[in-house]
C-alpha cells in the first residue's frame, strides 16, 4: 500500500541519460501517494537527449507521474538547465500539472520557494554552456563506467564505489563552489522572508539552516536520481531528506516496464517537443 505523503520534491533526474536510475525512481514513485508532486528542474535531459536511447523504464516514470495526476495529485514542474526547452511554456496550467520556473508553496503557516538553481550559477550561461554541456556528456560517459566497475564489484562480493562523488568531494573548489551556491540562495531567501528554500541542480542532498547577519533561512536540496537516489518529503509540519534502499524494494517487478512498450502519444510528444526546441535554438545562433 502506498505511503501517504503532504509534498514530495524529486529533482536532476535526467531522462534519457545512462547515468539515470530510472526503475528506482519508478519503484519509488509507485510507493507513495502525494498530495503535490513537485519536479524540480532537470527531469528530462535535453541536452544529451538521443532517440536512439531513451529505455522503456524512462517512458515509464513518465507515465506513472501522469497516473498520478489522474488519482489526484498536483504536480508543479518547475523547469531546470537541462529541460530548458520547457521555458518557452512557463506558467502554462493544464488540470492539475503546472510548468514554472519557481514555485511558491505556503503549507502550516510557512512559506516555502521552490526553484531549480540553475539561475545562481554562470558555467550554465553564455560561452561556458557550451562546456557545460560538453561536461554533461563527459559526466554521462563517467557514470556508465561507473556502473560497469560497480557490476564487477558486486560479482567479487565488495562495495560499490562513486567516481564522480570522489572527484567532486576532492576537488576544493567544487566544495567552494557547492558552499557559495547554498550561501547565495540563502541570502536571497533571507531578503524575502521565506522560512524553507528548496533547490536541486548541484545534485547535493541536504538539510540544513544557514543563518546570516539578516536572519536565518532552512535549506533544502533533493539531491538528485543519478548518484544519490534522492528526494524531500513534507508531512506533518517537517521536511525529511528520502534516501532510496534498494532493499526495500527487492520482491517488487516493473513488469509493465517490461512487457509493455511505452504510449506512442507520450513519447511522441516527448520527441516533437525536443526536436522542435533544439531546431529554434539551432536557427537563433
Amino acid at each position: 500500500m502506498a505511503r501517504k505523503v503532504s509534498v514530495v520534491v524529486i529533482s536532476d533526474v535526467h531522462l534519457g541519460t545512462y547515468g539515470c536510475h530510472a526503475t528506482e525512481l519508478l519503484n519509488y514513485l509507485k510507493s507513495i501517494e502525494p498530495k503535490i508532486l513537485v519536479l524540480n528542474g532537470d527531469i528530462i535531459d535535453a541536452w544529451q537527449f538521443s532517440k536512439s536511447y531513451f529505455p522503456h523504464t524512462h517512458f515509464e516514470v513518465i507515465n506513472e507521474i501522469f497516473k498520478k495526476v489522474a488519482k489526484g495529485t498536483r504536480v508543479v514542474y518547475i523547469t531546470g538547465n537541462h529541460d530548458e526547452f520547457l521555458r518557452r511554456y512557463s506558467d502554462m496550467e493544464v488540470g492539475n500539472i503546472l510548468l514554472t520556473d519557481k514555485f511558491l508553496l505556503n503549507i502550516d503557516n510557512k512559506k516555502t520557494w521552490i526553484f531549480h538553481g540553475d539561475v545562481f550559477d554562470n558555467t550554465t550561461k553564455g560561452a561556458a554552456k557550451i562546456l557545460a554541456k560538453l561536461g554533461g556528456k563527459g559526466y554521462d560517459f563517467l557514470i556508465l563506467l561507473n556502473s560497469m566497475v560497480n557490476a564487477c564489484l558486486k560479482i567479487l562480493g565488495k562495495n560499490k564505489v562513486s567516481f564522480s562523488k570522489r572527484v567532486k568531494n576532492s576537488v576544493k573548489k567544487a566544495v567552494a563552489y557547492i558552499n557559495k551556491f547554498e550561501t547565495t540562495i540563502a541570502e536571497l531567501a533571507i531578503e524575502k522572508n521565506y522560512d524553507y528554500v528548496v533547490c536541486g541542480h548541484i545534485h547535493q542532498p541536504c538539510i540544513k539552516e544557514i543563518e546570516t547577519n539578516a536572519g536565518k533561512v532552512q535549506y533544502l536540496n533533493s539531491g538528485d536520481w543519478v548518484e544519490n537516489l534522492s528526494a524531500l518529503e513534507y508531512n506533518n509540519g517537517n521536511w525529511e531528506l528520502y534516501q532510496y534502499n534498494a532493499t526495500d524494494f527487492a520482491e517488487q517487478t516493473i513488469e509493465r516496464a517490461l512487457k509493455k512498450a511505452p504510449e506512442a502519444n507520450i513519447e511522441a510528444d516527448i520527441f516533437k517537443y525536443i526536436h522542435y526546441s533544439q531546431s529554434i535554438n539551432h536557427k537563433s545562433v
